[in-house]
């Protein structure tokens, strides 16, 4: 089992700072809601003024709503009615314009309302969807692992309806494992024609490693699939022997090296892969086919308790900054003619914190602990 590595001996966070996390994301949120427009904003930013709430984003309120449902069905209290705000997501789906979001609005109905998955199936045409959308027909890697994620979580709310979406799931599985380099990582996208097809696809964000892990588990999961485990698998253990010497889930990964995992771009660091999506992936995974990635994912948590490069507690008040950036200059550089090695932290020299958070990392969060000591 992957958990008897030696080299990690992690200081678990106490219960008592997951417990103050989730009090704050549920607080954060409260505050994230635009109350006109009943959905969550994009981002809330800090100013001389004190915070401002800016925009509003239909993706980050459906990945915002799982999370608070999962805190609902862990016993939890939601500070915000969650129907509403779904029934007001599916009373015009206009909105949907491409297979990542599609993806996540079937995945949140298939865990709130998996009545009304047929409807929107229906509604948005998902039998085309993976010839409609241009990030489906640029084999976009998160979002066809939303897609998928979204199919398999309705396969297993409703296994009788299973057999209709197996056409679908299975193709939609097939691409995706296209995308998968030898180095068990994942690129951007499909190396394709378009100019971003050629130039962009073989960097993988963090990102483009979580999602495909959670959706080959559920893919597993909802098709017994031995293939689908394997490549979950592969994948976590690639970003686990990545991760840094702090515990950082690095930010871009070369999918085009056919060797070891090599990290493109260390930066930035974002405090959602460490408490939201790194623990959510490797839980899900790890639960499904008994292995132990608890070791990686607490090292990663600390991170955010002033265990990083700024000696800075990330969680402050009722938010979580978004993470730790390089400047811009000091970025490309490390990119083009100073990678890391796997596991390699760099000097904290141009470091700053990013004074934002987005209502989707705290989202996460709830969706990765609630329910768990």
């Amino acid at each position: 089992m992957i958990a008897t590595e030696t080299d990690l001996n992690p200081q678990k966070a106490s219960h008592s700072n997951l417990e103050r996390w989730r009090t704050l994301a549920t607080g954060g949120l409260r505050q994230m809601l635009d109350p006109d427009q009943q959905l969550f904003c994009y981002r809330m930013v800090k100013t001389p003024q004190g915070l401002r709430r800016e925009g509003i984003s239909r993706r980050y309120t459906l990945i915002t709503l799982m999370g608070l449902h999962r805190l609902e069905r862990s016993g939890g209290a939601s500070p915000i009615p969650l129907q509403p705000i779904l029934e007001g997501l599916l009373a015009d789906t206009s909105w949907v314009d491409n297979l990542g979001d599609l993806g996540l609005l079937l995945w949140l109905c298939a865990l709130a309302a998996p009545d009304r998955c047929a409807q929107v199936a229906d509604r948005l045409a998902i039998r085309h969807a993976l010839l409609r959308y241009p990030d489906a027909q640029q084999a976009r890697t998160m979002e066809l692992a939303w897609f998928l994620t979204g199919l398999c979580h309705w396969a297993l709310a409703l296994p009788a309806e299973g057999e209709m979406l197996t056409g679908i799931a299975f193709e939609a599985r097939r691409r995706l494992h296209r995308n998968l380099a030898a180095c068990a990582v994942f690129p951007h996208m499909a190396r394709g024609t378009t100019l971003a097809g050629r130039l962009r696809w073989w960097a993988g964000s963090f990102a483009d490693q979580v999602y495909p892990i959670y959706a080959f588990t559920k893919f597993a999961q909802a098709w017994s699939s031995p293939v689908a485990q394997r490549l979950a698998l592969d994948c976590a253990r690639a970003i686990c022997r990545a991760q840094g010497a702090r515990g950082q889930w690095w930010w871009h990964y070369d999918a085009s090296n056919a060797g070891r995992v090599e990290i493109v771009d260390a930066y930035p660091v974002f405090s959602v892969h460490q408490h939201g999506m790194a623990p959510m992936v490797l839980f899900e995974a790890g639960e499904a086919f008994q292995q132990d990635f608890t070791p990686w994912i607490y090292k990663g948590l600390d991170w955010i308790d002033a265990n990083n490069e700024l000696h800075f507690p990330m969680a402050d008040g009722s938010l979580i900054w978004r993470g730790i950036e390089r400047a811009s200059y000091r970025r490309y550089w490390d990119a083009l003619f100073n990678r890391p090695a796997a596991g390699e932290e760099r000097s904290a020299k141009d470091l700053r914190v990013i004074f934002e958070c987005r209502p989707y990392e705290l989202g996460w969060l709830l969706y990765a602990w609630a329910g768990r000591a």
